[in-house]
Parts: C-alpha cells; sequence; structure tokens
C-alpha cells in the first residue's frame, strides 16, 4: 500500500471532526450529568452519553451555528432519555432468573445455619471458667491483641496469653461434646 492511499484511509471527515470536537467539548459535562441522574451507573450512563451524540450526529446538530444552543439540547436529550429508560423499566415487570428461589432458599439456610452455630457456641462457652470466658471475649470476640486484652483485664500479658490457650482447649472439647468438629 502507498502512502496515499494510507493517508486518505486515515483521512477523517468533517462530520467525524466535528462530532469528536463535540464530545471532547460536551462529553465530559455531559457524563457528570448522566451519572448523577444514574445514581453512578457508569454503563448505562455512557450508553446515554453515547445516544446522545449518536442522535446530534443523526440531526447534524454537531455545531453551534445558527443560534442554536447545542450543549442544552444534548443535556435535554440525554435527560429524556434517562426518563424514557425509567419509565420502561417501570412499566414491565420485573424480570425474575431461573436461580433466584434457589440463591434465596441458600441465603435461608445459611443465616438459620449460623443462628444454630451461634446458639451452639454459647452454650459451650458456658462451660468455661469465668476467667477462661473473659479472657476469649477480651481477645477473640473484641478482636484485641493479648496486649491490649492485658492492659483491659489489669493482669500480664502471659496470663492472657495462657488462658486463651486454655479456654480454646477447653471450649474445643465441649465444641466436640456437642457434635461439632473443630479443626484448630
Amino acid at each position: 500500500m502507498n502512502v496515499s492511499a494510507i493517508g486518505s484511509a486515515c483521512a477523517v471527515s468533517t462530520e467525524e471532526r466535528a462530532l469528536r470536537d463535540l464530545y471532547l467539548e460536551h462529553g465530559p459535562a455531559l457524563y457528570s450529568y448522566v451519572m448523577r441522574m444514574l445514581d453512578g451507573d457508569a454503563h448505562r450512563a455512557e450508553d446515554i452519553v453515547q445516544e446522545t451524540l449518536l442522535r446530534c450526529w443523526k440531526n447534524k446538530n454537531l455545531t453551534d451555528g445558527e443560534g442554536m444552543a447545542v450543549r442544552p439540547w444534548m443535556f435535554r436529550v440525554a435527560r429524556n432519555l434517562v426518563i424514557d429508560a425509567h419509565r420502561t423499566r417501570m412499566a414491565r415487570p420485573l424480570e425474575i432468573g431461573g436461580t433466584g428461589w434457589l440463591s434465596d432458599m441458600c441465603a435461608e439456610v445459611d443465616d438459620i445455619e449460623r443462628m444454630l452455630s451461634s446458639l451452639v457456641l454459647h452454650d459451650a462457652l458456658r462451660v468455661l471458667t469465668p476467667a477462661h470466658r473473659e479472657a476469649l471475649e477480651a481477645t477473640f470476640f473484641a478482636d484485641r491483641t493479648t496486649q491490649q486484652a492485658a492492659e483491659d483485664l489489669g493482669i500480664p500479658r502471659g496470663t492472657v496469653k495462657s488462658r486463651v490457650y486454655y479456654a480454646l482447649r477447653s471450649l474445643k472439647l465441649a465444641l466436640r461434646e456437642r457434635g461439632v468438629a473443630v479443626d484448630y
């Protein structure tokens, strides 16, 4: 291919240049405006901006010539597109996927399982001595280090460590007695 053929293949028409300039000048503001209307949905905002520019191109409104204010026109078109899309979604019944009921049921099962596990754990914690339970609550359940727990409880760090160690051993045994397999 010769150089003149490459130049003609890459030549940009005045319409394309005008559309690109229009996008560069108004696109970012239009995109921000649409994003606010769509509560941050970037994909839908991009579609709306693209459709707005397409309509601008179809109507030959690519320049601000002859007293035509393109920017307000584009914003009005974008706003109308957002409103039309919203009305269309509201007019149609909600689409439900084939597995929606299954995921809902699994979520309920997970919630029930979590609740039952919590009940078993609370029952097993009652077996511990008050000092061991206090050490576990001050470290694991409060998400604190042994040093922080020692300061809060007013006891040495080594004492907290040994109480946590023996509390976990006792808790593991209590959970096994309740039919829970513990691997830690």
